[in-house]
């Protein structure tokens, strides 16, 4: 039975994906069409239509296999070693770089939405 509800919530999730697809297809949004059926789930979520026990395992599911999905770009890479023999030392230093940037705006931007969270809720408590 829990094989069965995990099964109806991925398809459920696939159905998002397909939905995506066609908006992207009939209406010729420059973003791919899962990236916009990951919008409209985020948006069903964050809008109450859609409740994160209706697809919350089958999630879980898809997320627990995601990183097979890394193998064949991976693997992909060992085609272009020409390319990266020459230029592969830059990549070490660029990589690091761009993680301790990214970390550092991601915690800057964190950091600022949580103060004004809390400067709105400690005005909300004086009214």
């Amino acid at each position: 039975m829990n094989l069965f509800i995990k099964l109806v919530q991925v398809v459920f999730l696939y159905g998002f994906y397909l939905l995506g697809s066609w908006l992207h297809d009939f209406l010729q949004i420059p973003l791919p069409g899962s990236i916009i059926g990951l919008l409209l789930v985020w948006g069903a979520l964050s809008m109450n239509v859609l409740s994160l026990k209706w697809i919350e395992s089958g999630a879980h599911s898809l997320l627990s296999v995601l990183p097979i999905f890394f193998i064949p770009a991976t693997v992909a890479v060992m085609n272009y070693g020409h390319f990266f023999s020459g230029k592969g030392s830059l990549l070490i230093p660029i990589t690091i770089v761009s993680t301790f940037l990214t970390m550092g705006v991601a915690s800057f931007v964190s950091q600022t939405v949580a103060k004004r969270l809390g400067k709105r809720k400690a005005g909300s408590e004086c009214n």
